[in-house]
């Protein structure tokens, strides 16, 4: 049988979320919490791969197990062996091939940045300290509607098929006194969001005009774009899937 787990954590203490061979990962401590408590060798896999110090609001990973268990017993269980820093909301039995990555139909996230200093926020809001022009980041925004490739956001040397991506949502907003920025695709590159937000800043600060935007997409080259603002700031925050993806017995 095979089971959806929804959760969130917080990443600041995990070298990102896949497995590590000498750090520790959110993927590992999930995997020896959910093995421990069914005692068989438990694997998941993770609906993404955030990086170190990224967090997430809505995470999904998948494990099959022959074992029974109660949903609501496992998700208690679950919660008391777990850190404080991650938390598991829901488990379900889904179809037998569904798949957290391959089935994701877009993933949202989202990138707070604050121009006040926050002795209370620090450690999960990127700190600018001049201001930003957010109607030139939002004029940004709408060039990206107009390309798929984006190798010149993506991390060097990874191994991907193909750098194309389906930007669905783009924006930035101020919710009370921080700047938030908003982008969801049905795929990310490695290190995508971070290379966007620092182009943008680059934009925002008048270090570069908007339209300077089509250029450096048209490069495909990441020395072209902006700065890689840092993790702490950046939430996987949702993860949509076809709405028959769970378990229906007949």
């Amino acid at each position: 049988m095979r089971y959806f787990l929804e959760l969130s954590y917080n990443g600041k203490p995990y070298h990102g979320w896949q497995n590590q061979p000498n750090a520790i990962s959110v993927q590992e401590v999930l995997e020896k919490a959910l093995s421990t408590i069914l005692g068989e060798a438990i694997s998941i896999m993770g609906a993404g791969r955030t990086d170190a110090g990224v967090h997430a609001s809505q995470m999904f990973a998948h494990f099959d197990t022959e074992r029974p268990f109660e949903n609501n017993h496992l998700l208690y269980k679950l919660n008391s062996f777990l850190p404080l820093d991650i938390a598991v909301h829901d488990v379900f039995e889904v179809k037998s091939e569904a798949h957290t990555r391959f089935d994701a139909l877009s993933r949202q996230y989202l990138y707070r940045i604050t121009t006040k200093k926050n002795v209370f926020q620090y450690e999960s809001t990127y700190f600018v300290k001049k201001s930003l022009n957010i109607d030139k980041m939002n004029a940004a925004c709408q060039v990206l509607f107009k390309y798929r490739d984006f190798q010149c956001f993506s991390k060097s040397n990874t191994d991907v098929k193909t750098y194309n991506c389906d930007i669905m949502k783009a924006e930035w907003f101020y919710k009370d006194e921080e700047l938030h920025f908003v982008i969801k695709a049905d795929r990310f590159l490695r290190n995508m969001v971070r290379a966007i937000v620092g182009t943008m800043i680059n934009i925002g600060l008048g270090k570069m005009e908007v339209e300077a935007l089509h250029e450096v997409i048209q490069s495909k080259s990441r020395c072209e774009a902006g700065f890689s603002v840092p993790a702490h700031g950046l939430f996987l925050t949702h993860i949509e899937y076809p709405e028959d993806i769970k378990r229906i017995d007949e």
